[in-house]
């Protein structure tokens, strides 16, 4: 699909989707093995969500964190390499071919690459409850935005809740920020967390990181409440009431478990991490469901090619394992990708990668291990009360969802059709998760639910930058037929 007012259109060896981790990883490895590549991603610097960078028109540095070094590492990196950096460019549209077209700060944009790299990341999983669209409830990666890049506060006080070890990440941050942390609510046990230390263990400065957050939460004294999930928020005053209620394993609130109110005027949640397979759905790869790893991912070879000649997937969009490890996934596949394109033979190719499969194998034990904390909870779905909004670019609600499945919708794509559900313009982003949990439990599990089929426009774009300078007189009109 190409635009009509396209300013340009580039031949290159290689286009990398993404300029996090596993975007400058896979862009730097390919280029310095002589491959022409551009990497394109929507943000004015490279870092992605991890190592995101203050916006430059606020004129202030970084907090000096760990995460602030290494994102300053790696667009330095990314800028002394020979790799070109379309920033701020959004990419709508991607052909059968591997054409990349993108929307720019110049208009529109179209490469012409002989590989693709998929490193778009992840999407947040949030699963609706009664409240969830109130003003003040955000996600946790829209907190860690807010935290590390605007240094701004979520809230005056805040309740942190979900799973995974973004909770305490951010608690800890809204304390040096100098907010408040009224509870932390976490839907993993005690003996969840311990279940991971083995394979932490191999990474201690992380797991000392982690030890350090929960004893600064103690010092605080700030509630924490495991196996505990959100169960509603409403308005109360000028902030939120939010309830609570102990769960099971599977994320069920216990029929003897005691509600509790806990006041805030935000409330930061997130279930877990999905890999972004936006562009991996509309070019038609296999995919397999492994929740263990976030969910549907395109299935792979060790080198990360995907099952579409001359496309491969990276980072934590080929499954969830973290910021240090999609690093080295990028690097794999930019080498990977250079092999295929005939720059580098396969003995060059094996030893460029070997310093990151080694990595990579030292690094993936800890991310899985933090990913298995984030897997879906499918009971979760109970907090699904029958007027909850589950879509809400829509106004979809989960009444509607289970009355297209009394009807007979057993697909995610019927779903969709039936109830518009998945049609705004986060197009499933949000709600796809939720939706998807509802329609597994009715038809079976999440094999049987499937995905919705990619399409484009890939993110929301104004139809008259697609159309550009093409107006009405410039259709061609047949002359009419005679009669």
């Amino acid at each position: 699909m190409k635009g009509a007012g396209v300013r340009a259109e580039q031949s290159v060896d290689l286009v990398v989707l993404g300029a996090g981790p596993a975007g400058v990883g896979a862009a730097t490895a390919a280029s310095s093995a002589g491959a022409r590549v551009v990497v394109v991603d929507e943000n004015a610097q490279a870092g992605g969500q991890v190592y995101r960078a203050p916006p430059g028109t606020y004129g202030i540095d970084a907090p000096d964190t760990p995460e602030a070094r290494e994102g300053a590492r790696q667009r330095a990196a990314l800028g002394e390499s020979g790799v070109t950096h379309a920033a701020g460019h959004r990419a709508w549209s991607i052909s059968r071919d591997l054409a990349v077209d993108a929307i720019g700060p110049h208009g529109l944009v179209r490469w012409t690459p002989r590989t693709l790299i998929v490193a778009a990341g992840t999407t947040e999983r949030v699963i609706p409850f009664p409240g969830w669209t109130l003003p003040g409830v955000i996600g946790l990666a829209a907190a860690t935005v807010l935290l590390k890049s605007q240094g701004v506060l979520p809230g005056r006080s805040t309740v942190v809740a979900g799973c995974g070890p973004l909770l305490a990440a951010v608690a800890v941050g809204i304390l040096k920020a100098g907010g408040r942390v009224e509870a932390v609510v976490d839907l993993a046990g005690a003996r969840d967390w311990l279940a991971g230390v083995p394979d932490m263990l191999s990474r201690p400065d992380l797991l000392r990181q982690g030890a350090g957050w929960l004893a600064a939460l103690a010092k605080a004294r700030v509630p924490l409440y495991r196996r505990h999930a959100v169960v509603a928020a409403r308005s109360h005053g000028e902030g939120l009431a939010i309830a609570i209620r102990p769960v099971d394993a599977a994320g069920a609130p216990l029929p003897s478990g005691a509600e509790r109110i806990v006041s805030a005027d935000c409330l930061a949640i997130g279930h877990g991490l999905v890999p972004s397979t936006e562009v991996t759905r509309l070019l038609g790869a296999r995919h397999g469901y492994l929740p263990e790893r976030g969910g549907w991912i395109a299935e792979t070879d060790g080198d990360f090619r995907t099952s579409v000649p001359g496309l491969f997937v990276a980072g934590d969009a080929a499954g969830i394992s973290g910021a240090v490890p999609a690093l080295h996934k990028g690097r794999i596949a930019g080498f990977a990708a250079a092999h295929d394109l005939g720059l580098i033979d396969g003995a060059r190719f094996d030893a460029l990668a070997a310093a990151d499969r080694r990595a990579l194998a030292r690094a993936e034990r800890f991310g899985r291990a933090a990913a298995r904390l984030m897997s879906p909870r499918p009971a979760l779905a109970a907090t699904m009360t029958p007027d909850t909004v589950v879509c809400r670019c829509e106004d979809v609600t989960r009444a509607e969802i289970d009355a297209a499945m009394a009807d007979g919708a057993d697909s995610l794509n019927q779903l969709k059709a039936w109830t518009r559900c998945g049609m705004g313009p986060c197009q499933g982003r949000t709600c796809g998760e939720a939706a998807a949990m509802l329609l597994a439990a009715h038809v079976g599990g999440r094999d049987r639910a499937r995905f919705w089929t990619g399409r484009a426009p890939l993110r929301p774009v104004p139809l008259a930058d697609i159309v550009g300078d093409f107006d009405y007189d410039d259709i061609p009109i047949p002359k009419a037929a005679p009669l």
